[in-house]
């Protein structure tokens, strides 16, 4: 929807300050709050007497605050979460259908597929998608697991997705590799006893710090057998994705040296590998988005000097940040 790259580029940079640094905070606010009206959970026991164990935790605090809202703030806040709930939802199940109908079933399983057929499959591939997570939300007692979750799955597959730019070889078996790997192991350490096993903090084999490090390692080697043990991206695949991208840097050598034999021209001469600007914006973008959000705490906190450094760090990263990027894009905003 955006009308050129630098509006998309924009309209990224202000998603994430916006829910990075400055959303967080009504949030916390409430969090706050909740400290004071519930100090514990016996607390909200005997508020809402009618919970059961089985969910009662210390993320309930925000519900039971919803309760403090006259009617009509509270149902437009119901509203709201029935909003969010539905569009996150969809959004999940249909990206997971995606990959499985096109990185999957169209790639790998029937190329030839029609549009009815494809329909078919996804249609098919969201039901069974809900019934999974539905299962495993059932298996939760709190929102702490679930982000224990993610986090563990996306610390199995981050890696394979900041790969797959610098490497030629990686191709779609490794991605779903990567994800049926990182999501398996997640959801076993996370949600049965082999996890307390390994890494309790006390009486686990290793210390419990190594977990996320232990899922990274052993879907990087999964993926890594998948990748050697099927075939890479056709030439034509390849050879059009490093016109369009121009990746650069050493993983993409090869694809290079065969279009350069076979005479085929994918190297734009004009423009310069990207990636050391990329990364040097991504880091002043970091410690922008940090530094706002912690500048705003202490701000409400009171505490004046914490909240000027903060700033100020703020306005620095981002004047760094500006210049980065109009060397990135080879323009001024």
């Amino acid at each position: 929807a955006a009308k050129d790259e630098n509006h998309a580029i924009g309209a990224t940079f202000f998603f994430n300050i916006m829910h990075y640094a400055l959303r967080p905070w009504p949030w916390i606010l409430v969090a706050l709050a909740s400290i004071v009206v519930y100090p514990d959970l016996a607390s909200i026991q005997e508020a809402f007497p009618n919970v059961t164990a089985d969910k009662l935790g210390h993320d309930l605090a925000y519900s039971a605050m919803l309760t403090k809202l006259p009617s009509g703030l509270l149902g437009v806040v119901l509203a709201s979460l029935v909003a969010a709930y539905m569009s996150t939802i969809s959004t999940q199940l249909n990206w997971g259908s995606s990959y499985i109908v096109y990185d999957f079933y169209k790639q790998q399983i029937n190329p030839n597929a029609s549009e009815k057929r494809l329909v078919a499959v996804g249609r098919i591939s969201t039901v069974v998608l809900m019934i999974f997570s539905a299962a495993l939300a059932l298996l939760l007692q709190n929102a702490l697991q679930l982000f224990d979750v993610l986090l563990a799955f996306g610390a199995g597959t981050g890696l394979i997705f900041i790969l797959r730019w610098f490497w030629w070889r990686i191709n779609a078996w490794s991605e779903i590799t990567a994800m049926f790997a990182s999501g398996i192991i997640s959801i076993i350490l996370k949600l049965t006893p082999v996890g307390a096993y390994l890494f309790a903090t006390e009486t686990g084999l290793l210390p419990d710090w190594s977990e996320y490090i232990f899922i990274v390692v052993v879907t990087t080697i999964i993926w890594l057998i998948a990748t050697i043990m099927t075939q890479p991206e056709s030439n034509e695949t390849l050879r059009s994705f490093y016109r369009k991208i121009q990746p650069g840097g050493p993983g993409w050598s090869k694809v290079v040296d065969e279009a350069k034999t076979d005479a085929v021209e994918i190297v734009k001469d004009k423009e310069k590998w990207s990636v050391p600007a990329g990364v040097t914006a991504m880091l002043l973008g970091v410690l922008l988005i940090y530094s706002i959000m912690f500048a705003t705490g202490y701000w409400i906190y009171g505490r004046t000097t914490q909240a000027i450094v903060l700033t100020v760090v703020s306005i620095i990263a981002g004047v760094l940040l500006v210049k980065a990027w109009n060397r990135l894009k080879g323009n001024i905003l």
